[in-house]
C-alpha cells in the first residue's frame, strides 16, 4: 500500500528561491544566459533586489537539475547542452515515461484515476485561458500523477530526475504555435487509454507525447531568436 504524505506548505524564503530558480531557467533556456557564463551571486542578488542566499539556494537547485555547474572557489556557470544532447535526453524521457504508463494502466486506482481527470482538467483550464506558464504547471502535475499512478517509486524518481532537468525546454516548447493545444489533445488520448486499462495504446500515447516535443525542438529553437530581451526577462519576482 502506497502512501502519500501531505504535502508541507512552503515557507516564504523557500518559495522565494523557487521563483528565483524559475526566473533563471527561463533565462538560461531563452538564451540571456549563454552556456559558459558565469552566475554572478552579486549582480542576480542586485537584479531581483533580494540577499545572496535566495540566489545561492536557487543556483544549488540548478546545480542538482544539472543546468548549472558549481565549481569550487571560482562560482556557478551554465552548463553546457548541445542540441543534439537535448534530443537525446528527449528519446530517454518518452521512453521512461511510456514505461509509467504502461504500468499505470495495471496499477493505478480508482483514486488515483480521479487524480488524473482532475490535472487534465486543470490543463483544459489553463489552455481555454490562454495561460501557457498555468498549463506548463498543469501539465507537471499531469505527468506526476503518471508517475506515482505507475506504482514504482524507482522509476518515478528516475523520470522526475530528468524531467526537472528539462524542465525550462519542456516549459518553452508550449509557447511553439498551436503546442498547448496540440498537448491537451495528446493529453486526452494518454487519459482515456490509462482509464481504459489500454497498457498499449497508453504507452505508445505517452511515448509520441514526449517525442513530439524532440522533433519539433527545431521549431522552438527557430521561436526562441524571435524573444526579445524584455519579454526573456519577464518573469518576475
Amino acid at each position: 500500500m502506497r502512501m502519500d504524505a501531505s504535502p508541507t506548505p512552503q515557507k516564504p524564503a523557500q518559495r522565494t528561491a523557487q521563483i528565483l530558480r524559475e526566473a533563471l531557467e527561463y533565462d538560461i533556456a531563452t538564451g540571456v544566459f549563454a552556456p559558459g557564463t558565469r552566475l554572478d551571486e552579486v549582480s542576480l542578488a542586485k537584479r531581483f533586489n533580494v540577499s545572496r542566499t535566495p540566489i545561492r539556494e536557487a543556483l544549488i537547485e540548478l546545480s542538482a537539475s544539472g543546468l548549472v555547474e558549481i565549481r569550487p572557489r571560482r562560482g556557478a556557470f551554465v552548463q553546457e547542452i548541445g542540441v543534439s544532447r537535448l534530443i537525446e535526453m528527449f528519446e530517454v524521457m518518452a521512453e521512461l515515461e511510456a514505461m509509467c504508463a504502461r504500468l499505470a494502466c495495471r496499477r493505478m486506482t480508482a483514486g488515483e484515476h480521479a487524480d488524473l481527470l482532475a490535472a487534465h482538467e486543470a490543463c483544459a483550464a489553463a489552455a481555454d485561458a490562454g495561460e501557457p506558464d498555468a498549463y506548463f504547471y498543469a501539465n507537471e502535475t499531469f505527468h506526476d500523477t503518471i508517475y506515482r499512478g505507475s506504482g514504482n517509486g524507482f522509476l518515478a524518481d528516475q523520470a522526475r530526475a530528468l524531467q526537472n532537468r528539462l524542465k525550462p525546454y519542456r516549459r518553452l516548447q508550449l509557447r511553439v504555435r498551436n503546442r498547448v493545444g496540440n498537448s491537451l489533445s495528446e493529453h486526452q488520448a494518454i487519459v482515456d487509454a490509462i482509464v481504459a486499462g489500454d497498457d498499449r495504446k497508453a504507452e505508445a500515447a505517452l511515448r509520441s507525447h514526449i517525442l513530439i516535443q524532440g522533433e519539433r525542438f527545431n521549431d522552438f529553437v527557430a521561436s526562441l531568436a524571435r524573444v526579445e530581451p524584455a519579454q526573456a526577462r519577464r518573469l518576475g519576482m
